[in-house]
């Protein structure tokens, strides 16, 4: 429901002819001071639920997805996706730093020293008398 201003402008006509000009203010006043208790009131409630629950998303993102079911769904998957990913990602990261590390413990370490049998000396073939070889 939006207020219009035809629609502000009939209620504050209503007001008048039944409150009259000379209670309108006293009642316009006692109206004010009653929705800023109720402001305050809701101020209250929650900077309490805040104080426990201080990822909760701002009350007008709250009424926001509130309007609407499907998008209050949608960026709550979202978040739910962020921090999977998060999880996911420190995951890798932690391996990643665990494989430099062992990479870099092997850099660091002495090569080990493999001994071979020794190479067979490599002879040049006889010289032979067949006139076909040469």
């Amino acid at each position: 429901m939006s207020l219009s201003p035809l629609k502000i402008l009939i209620v504050v006509t209503v007001a008048l002819i039944l409150l009259g000009p000379d209670k309108l203010p006293e009642v316009a006043r006692q109206l004010g001071g009653a929705w800023r208790t109720l402001k305050g009131y809701q101020q209250k409630i929650e900077d309490d639920i805040r104080s426990v629950m201080p990822d909760l998303p701002a009350t007008s993102e709250i009424a926001r997805l509130a309007r609407s079911p499907v998008n209050l769904l949608n960026s709550l998957a979202d978040r739910a996706q962020l921090a999977e990913d998060s999880v996911e990602a420190e995951k890798n990261a932690r391996e990643y730093d665990a494989m430099v590390a062992e990479t870099q413990s092997v850099v660091d370490s002495p090569p080990e020293i493999i001994m071979h049998e020794p190479l067979p000396q490599f002879r040049e073939p006889h010289a032979t008398n067949d006139p076909s070889l040469n």
